[in-house]
């Protein structure tokens, strides 16, 4: 198996997902609870290759021995290898080794951070150190009883990095439930990137000046294998490895992020501040009120946008120079009338989820999908489409004219 895919040395575009989770180990047992069954180690790779056409997948929750194990079975059975540069490749995808840990901290809500790191060795000693600092070594997101800059320590000294998950969503998010500013929790010279999450891009996180510093990331954040891509990266590298990764963070060598494909941030389950109480989404006039204006209840699910809006330093958006375009992306199971039957088709008859949404002309998409649907693929992919909020934990949804 070659580890140059695509037989070049040149640099090149490549989609990445650096987020998905493991739902069981291949023998069953549990990782990630809320995860698909059927969301193992190898079956990441299968979908990520075949069907969504992601080169470089990041796979969180390696951390588990029960996972560890499914890798070295992958590895001596031949069905994948381990690269030079770093990662694991599978045809032609390459899988960083992730996980994704709970911090609490005083004065804070619990938040996630992301860690990659270069190859299973690494992985099997962090699992070492991890495993007393925490309940359960198997499962996902597990809390560890460490402050985050001790984490952000221990994962560095292994050649890892460190980034925060959905920054701003209300559940698990740094900005989001725990702190007004990354250095409340980290060493904000030694975060690699931003995750931006589902409800949230580019434009928002604009207007927070600390966040210039950092590239951003849209990933999936999948627990299940039809919503792997559903956001991704479009990122220029000789070839998808970890080390290739990292320099792209840094902008080395020509090494870039070309563009960032996320799920419309109107889409996300939490853009949008929710009542507890009346079970309704706040107007954005209300946002920050603090109080439904219907009922007069406090206890409300503060949405991204809200919460941008409060930790908001500036009024008008910057984007760096560096900062690639910000390109709204709706995955194919969002879009009224594709149902999984639909979606096999179009992969069979089409080509991959990504070049679908982003590359593949409208009436080659209508030969299967129809004039209707194939439009309003092609508009989405313009700008042109039109969406209503999600919130509370509801996605939003297209609206169809």
């Amino acid at each position: 198996m070659s580890n140059n895919p695509k037989g070049s040395e040149e640099l090149q575009t490549y989609f990445a997902d650096l987020h998905v989770h493991i739902g069981r180990s291949q023998d069953g047992q549990p990782i990630k609870i809320s995860g698909s069954k059927n969301l193992t180690f190898l079956n990441i790779a299968k979908e990520a290759s075949e069907r969504k056409g992601i080169d470089l997948i990041g796979i969180i929750d390696c951390h588990s021995p029960a996972v560890q194990k499914d890798i070295v079975d992958c590895l001596h059975s031949g069905e994948m290898v381990e690269i030079n540069g770093g990662g694991i490749r599978y045809r032609d995808t390459t899988i960083l080794l992730g996980i994704e840990m709970e911090v609490k901290e005083e004065g804070g809500g619990p938040f996630h951070l992301l860690g990659y790191l270069p190859n299973l060795q690494a992985m099997q000693e962090w699992t070492s150190w991890m495993k007393p600092r925490v309940t359960n070594i198997t499962l996902s997101s597990q809390r560890i009883r460490v402050t985050a800059r001790e984490m952000q320590d221990e994962l560095l000294a292994r050649g890892g990095l460190l980034i925060p998950a959905h920054v701003f969503t209300p559940h698990r998010g740094l900005l989001g439930c725990s702190a007004d500013r990354l250095q409340d929790r980290l060493d904000p010279e030694r975060i690699a990137a931003i995750e931006l999450g589902l409800s949230a891009d580019s434009e928002m996180a604009g207007t927070i000046s600390e966040l210039d510093r950092y590239p951003y990331l849209t990933n999936s954040d999948a627990h299940s294998t039809g919503m792997i891509g559903r956001e991704c990266n479009e990122i220029q590298l000789r070839e998808p490895s970890f080390e290739e990764f990292d320099m792209a963070l840094k902008g080395q060598a020509g090494r870039h992020i070309v563009a960032n494909y996320g799920l419309h941030p109107q889409l996300g389950k939490y853009h949008t501040t929710y009542c507890n109480s009346c079970k309704k989404a706040l107007s954005d006039s209300h946002e920050l009120s603090g109080v439904c204006p219907t009922c007069g209840n406090a206890k409300l699910t503060r949405g991204v946008s809200g919460r941008i809006q409060q930790l908001a330093d500036r009024k008008q958006s910057y984007q760096p120079t560096s900062r690639p375009p910000y390109r709204p992306q709706v995955p194919l199971s969002f879009f009224p009338g594709i149902g999984p039957a639909k979606r096999e088709r179009m992969f069979m008859e089409i080509g991959t989820e990504m070049e679908i949404l982003h590359r593949i002309p409208q009436d080659i998409i209508a030969t299967v999908t129809g004039d209707k649907i194939a439009s309003l693929i092609v508009g989405v992919r313009e700008g042109k489409a039109l969406f209503t909020s999600g919130s509370g934990g509801s996605y939003g949804s297209i609206l169809q004219s």
